[in-house]
């Protein structure tokens, strides 16, 4: 791996005992300067990916509020987004439900210089499409089949395809979903789809251990993220993920600001502007 940063040992580092709560919990204040380190770190990273123009893939999925979204969030929060790109596809159109089902999932992937996070991917004919019966049985494994040689046909063609799989038990799944019927802002997050896995919460097992049997390849291998503790997988996760990818420093020196050029112009009055209220 190329050298990093020597400040890079600070988010190598595993957290002490004194940084855990008596429940096991992260504490707020060790997970906030060790993400402050990792996004720093990430920011290196784009630079690094968009320098030298490679192409990177990460895949997150899991069951529903396993935490996908938010360390999705947390990568983007400081990178650029024409460098680090996020993709969730709607369920297809008619007219995409006629195509070759990788199809549509091909104009998404990562030119040079790119990061692309995909919130859900293909896996979705293993995982949700087969636990919901949205899939023909014929289909599912046609997918099984066909996948392992897609992804290695990306991998042959330079991509730097990492695939993450958010675990999160029966029991912290309720706890959140609960959570978030209890809050009014919060309750958008609760969708038909997700009560009825939370029903199928078997089923999805069973799916998941299936896709991996099938899909967990040498030239792409699956990563579980444990993810009962969301601030520990959040961190778990972009470490891995700084990990895969050889980097080193590259963000650019500060640049010279230019001054204002001095034009014989005199704007219009600012009372003929129309202003926002200043409420605050």
């Amino acid at each position: 791996m190329a050298n990093k940063p020597s400040d890079a040992l600070l988010w190598e580092t595993p957290a002490g005992e004194e940084n855990y709560k008596t429940s096991g919990q992260l504490r707020k204040s060790f997970y906030e300067e060790r993400l402050a380190a990792l996004q720093e770190e990430l920011v290196k990273l784009q630079y690094w990916v968009h320098h030298h123009g490679l192409r990177v893939l990460i895949i997150f999925e899991g069951r529903g509020s396993a935490g996908k979204g938010g360390v999705i969030k947390r990568i983007g929060e400081r990178t650029s987004p024409r460098i680090v790109r996020t993709e969730a596809l709607p369920k297809p159109t008619e007219r995409e439900q006629t195509q070759w089902y990788f199809q549509r999932y091909i104009p998404l992937l990562p030119s040079g210089g790119e990061i692309v996070l995909f919130d859900r991917s293909w896996y979705n004919r293993s995982n949700v499409e087969w636990v919901m019966d949205f899939c023909t049985e014929d289909q599912h494994q046609e997918f099984l089949r066909t996948c392992p040689e897609f992804e290695r046909m990306l991998v042959r063609s330079g991509i730097v395809l990492l695939k993450y799989w958010f675990s999160i038990s029966y029991e912290e799944q309720e706890r959140r979903f609960q959570a978030r019927n209890e809050e009014p802002l919060k309750r958008w997050k609760l969708s038909d789809m997700d009560l009825e896995e939370h029903r199928l919460y078997t089923r999805y097992s069973m799916a998941k251990d299936t896709t991996f049997q099938f899909t967990d390849i040498k030239q792409a291998p699956w990563y579980v993220v444990p993810s009962d503790d969301k601030r520990r997988a959040r961190l778990n996760c972009i470490s891995h993920i700084l990990s895969q990818i050889p980097y080193e420093d590259v963000v650019p020196e500060p640049i010279e600001i230019p001054q204002r050029e001095d034009a014989a112009y005199i704007r219009p009055p600012m009372r003929e502007q129309t202003f926002v209220p200043q409420l605050y």
